[in-house]
């Protein structure tokens, strides 16, 4: 019992930068994205996929534990400083050239539009994108590279502990007790306004706007603090919109690829 007591309490601390939103969370963001898809996109991603957005948007997640796929690592995430400025989160993004989120969505976007590219190929850079674009609408997926991303601040979720990172990755959905299709059905009822605005925010816009609520979620919290019912009224409508850019901003994505 005190080893498995251990193993336990070593998994929550682990620093799993690439594991955001949980399986639950990516399968409400591409159900949303797959509703929002025209009708010729649809079409097309389901004969590259094999399957649904939503049945696709785990795949990097399974593939961690294969070491042919370990290089996907730090696609998941980008870490910035605290205090930065809008302005310097939009300039550092301009200007970056390393191995992160931003920069492998923008290579995947480039690489999917280009008709010769293999299908093998094709699907893994689809799946990936999709995951993605999940990804970085989880707010400590652009957190601080001190605390990678809320791992290392640690909490207790109704008595049992957890880091910050995790809370948002999937502890925080599951508490809403709703399958993904539920969960999709709830959220997939904004204006064709909102939407068009949405989908005309360029992905650096995605980034910064999670690296600004990130900043409030920090914020938010003290270490060890003991959180509960509280915590999750005071930010699921945060959490819900956030599922739900996910899957518009996926949506757009994928129809300007296979429109």
């Amino acid at each position: 019992m005190i080893k498995r007591i251990a193993l336990l309490a070593l998994f929550v601390y682990l620093p799993l930068q690439s594991m955001a939103w949980g399986m639950l969370g990516h399968r409400i963001v591409g159900e949303i994205a797959e509703r929002n898809m025209s009708n010729k996109a649809k079409k097309k991603v389901r004969q590259i996929l094999g399957e649904s957005v939503a049945m696709a948007s785990n795949w990097p997640d399974f593939v961690k534990s294969d070491p042919a796929y370990k290089y996907l690592d730090n696609w998941h995430y980008i870490n910035l400083k605290d205090g930065m400025f809008a302005e310097a989160v939009e300039a550092h993004l301009r200007q970056d050239t390393t191995t992160n989120a931003y920069t492998k969505i923008n290579f995947l976007v480039s690489e999917l539009k280009k008709q010769e590219l293999p299908q093998a190929t094709k699907q893994m850079y689809l799946r990936i994108l999709i995951h993605l674009v999940g990804d970085v609408h989880q707010p400590m997926h652009v957190g601080r590279p001190e605390d990678l991303g809320g791992n290392r601040v640690r909490l207790e979720w109704f008595n049992s502990p957890t880091n910050l990172h995790r809370l948002w990755d999937s502890q925080l959905i599951e508490y809403q007790q709703l399958s993904y299709t539920e969960y999709a059905t709830v959220l997939n009822c904004t204006t064709k306004e909102q939407i068009k605005t949405w989908q005309a925010q360029p992905i650096s816009q995605w980034f910064l706007n999670s690296y600004q609520i990130a900043d409030k979620l920090y914020d938010s919290v003290k270490p060890e603090e003991k959180l509960s019912y509280r915590y999750n009224f005071d930010h699921v409508d945060t959490l819900n919109e956030q599922l739900l850019k996910g899957g518009i901003h996926l949506a757009g994505l994928l129809n300007e690829i296979f429109g």
